[in-house]
């Protein structure tokens, strides 16, 4: 039989609060609020997908400057 594994987010509890990673992982408890952590996450989640397309939008916006910038010089000098 191997020794049970521990994980690092395990030892971070443990360093956090002893007696929560006791009562998780050697009584068989779970903490309350599963919900609303899991609601968190999804909002994280969403969150960060609005970020990635807002970084998008701002490259294509600058792309779309330097083609407009691009398209004016020959009138510029015509």
């Amino acid at each position: 039989m191997s020794p049970p594994t521990i994980r690092a987010s395990e030892v971070g509890e443990y360093v956090y609060c002893a007696r929560a990673w006791w009562l998780r992982r050697v009584a068989g408890e779970e903490p309350e609020g599963r919900e609303r952590r899991e609601a968190g996450t999804a909002l994280h989640a969403a969150h960060g997908r609005a970020v990635t397309l807002s970084g998008w939008a701002m490259r294509l916006g600058a792309l779309l400057l330097v083609i407009g910038l691009l398209l004016l010089l020959p009138l510029l000098f015509a």
